[in-house]
């Protein structure tokens, strides 16, 4: 009988520290519905995607309220999608504060990966990493060869890829373009050329590789208190061991590394980020810790934006002949044999395609990195007590009908109007708006927004004028439960056409000239 007694009390107390750990916060507010904790948990055993999970549990709630109960992350948050408390929740960076996994879930596998860096930071630590790295993220002169290079070589690996696979199958791009991303983030940010393109074997592309496959698992981002016991949970000891792996691997190749930059070594506006942080190091300005943190989180947003944006692009085009064939038609019309920054920036249909893949694929679709220095009112409406965290679901505001009409599901490039300067200015006002958010935006905006495009912008003029594109009749649209969005599993096949001259290869040459300062594409 006493057993007994104590099996009950056991059971009783351990039934209510599980209630104590997931009920919602007295404090929390009572005017927006709660989302069941089984909808954040769907990605343990369902292979529904965010897309899917979305329209069936999130869009009418938060459409209805812009604002909804949600957990995420081992607690309750608020997640909030209309622009309204959008703009209100970028403005306020004094009242809800970036707070990152460092802060959130400092014992996590996540926290040391990504450690306390220019993203996440608040704060003095935030001016401080801003005012070091901006610069080298922001600067206008960028040079278009590794670009240009990067995205010819994706070419020939896309087709060789092709040639090997069976008539009618189509090629596996994530893994290729993942070798595509690193290799640009590394010539344009670190000074460095990891040599994924050219070796299957190359220790980061291997790194890299197991990370995405280990780290990520839906229960332990849903449940990161399981990171504090690695000796429970096998798999997280191993996340932890690859973690510290990659960091050790980036730090030594950076500091072997053969300067890959720009020959005028003494001209600050060829320095890279990683010129920066050295020099801030060297100074004294950042610790040890502080230097390696930002080389992180530089490797890693500086290629995982533009792989997943690829991967959506060779999905949506691929899906669409009819947009290939007038990006194609506009690239020739271009007339010119290695492109610009200020070519392609002249391409309003190139730029309208690549502000819908923006719109309808966010890579970041959704992020819980904002929490409430003290007691607040979100948009007059919804009270935030103390040390909440509020995140954002730009897939949400991005196809809301409210914001972008019957048809916000639809990707139409045309609705970002008919010149380039009307498109950019559609694009500033949508994001002022709240409206549309892949960058995030006013003060904590992405610094790498502008990079971003211009890598785009040169990657699909060089992929449309060599080849032509179409999904592969036995793939379906797969998006990822959680997370990044982009299409999972993605098979395109390729077919490589006629790469249409230049009228005048001089006309061309003298028009690159001041750009490349003479070298060699």
């Amino acid at each position: 009988m006493a057993l007994l007694t104590a099996v009950i009390i056991a059971l009783w107390g351990f039934g209510l520290a599980v209630w104590w750990k997931v009920h919602i916060p007295f404090n929390f507010p009572c005017n927006i519905p709660k989302i069941p904790i089984y909808v954040s948990l769907l990605g343990l055993w369902s292979d529904l995607g965010q897309d899917e999970i979305y329209d069936r549990w999130l869009r009418k709630p938060l459409e209805q309220h812009g604002a909804v109960r949600f957990w995420f992350a081992g607690r309750w948050s608020i997640l909030v999608t209309r622009p309204q408390y959008l703009t209100d929740l970028f403005r306020n960076e004094n009242v809800y504060a970036k707070g990152g996994n460092q802060k959130k879930i400092p014992w996590s596998v996540l926290a040391t990966l990504l450690g306390d860096n220019i993203i996440s930071s608040h704060g003095d630590s935030w001016r401080l990493y801003t005012s070091i790295m901006k610069p080298g993220m922001t600067k206008r002169n960028f040079d278009c060869r590794p670009l240009i290079n990067t995205s010819r070589k994706l070419v020939e690996l896309l087709l060789q890829a092709q040639s090997h696979t069976v008539a009618g199958e189509g090629v596996m791009i994530n893994p290729l373009i993942l070798r595509y991303a690193i290799s640009v983030m590394g010539q344009s940010f670190l000074d460095v050329d990891f040599q994924c393109l050219e070796d299957l074997q190359s220790p980061m592309l291997a790194v890299q590789t197991t990370i995405k496959r280990s780290i990520f698992k839906p229960f332990y981002m849903s449940f990161p208190v399981a990171d504090k016991y690695p000796a429970l949970f096998p798999s997280r000891k191993r996340a932890f061991t690859l973690v510290r792996r990659f960091e050790s691997l980036l730090y030594e190749i950076i500091q072997n590394r053969t300067r890959t930059g720009s020959k005028k070594k003494h001209d600050a506006r060829n320095n890279q980020v990683v010129h920066m942080l050295e020099e801030a190091l060297k100074e004294g300005k950042i610790t040890e810790k502080q230097y390696r943190d930002n080389l992180k989180i530089t490797f890693i947003v500086g290629h995982e934006n533009t792989q997943l944006l690829l991967n959506s692009m060779f999905y949506q085009i691929g899906s669409n002949q009819e947009v290939q064939d007038k990006l194609r038609d506009e690239v020739n019309a271009a007339n010119i044999a290695n492109p610009t920054a200020d070519t392609v920036n002249k391409l309003p249909y190139l730029t309208s395609v690549i502000y819908e893949l923006l719109r309808l694929y966010p890579p970041i679709s959704q992020l819980t990195n904002r929490v409430a220095v003290s007691d607040a009112m979100l948009g007059n409406t919804v009270r935030i007590p103390v040390d909440t965290y509020v995140g954002w679901n730009a897939y949400g505001a991005h196809t809301s009908s409210a914001n972008w009409g019957p048809r916000a599901k639809d990707f139409i490039p045309e609705r970002w109007g008919l010149s380039v300067e009307e498109m950019q200015l559609n694009f500033r006002r949508e994001t002022i708006r709240g409206t549309f958010i892949p960058f995030n935006a006013h003060m904590r905006k992405c610094l790498g927004q502008a990079f971003v495009l211009l890598q785009m912008k040169i990657a699909i003029f060089e992929l449309v004028r060599c080849m032509r594109w179409t999904v592969d009749p036995n793939y379906k649209l797969k998006l990822p439960g959680a997370g990044v969005l982009a299409p999972v599993g993605c098979k395109i096949i390729f077919e490589e056409i006629q790469i249409r001259e230049p009228v005048s290869e001089m006309e061309t040459l003298a028009e690159n000239n001041t750009l490349y300062d003479g070298g060699d594409l």
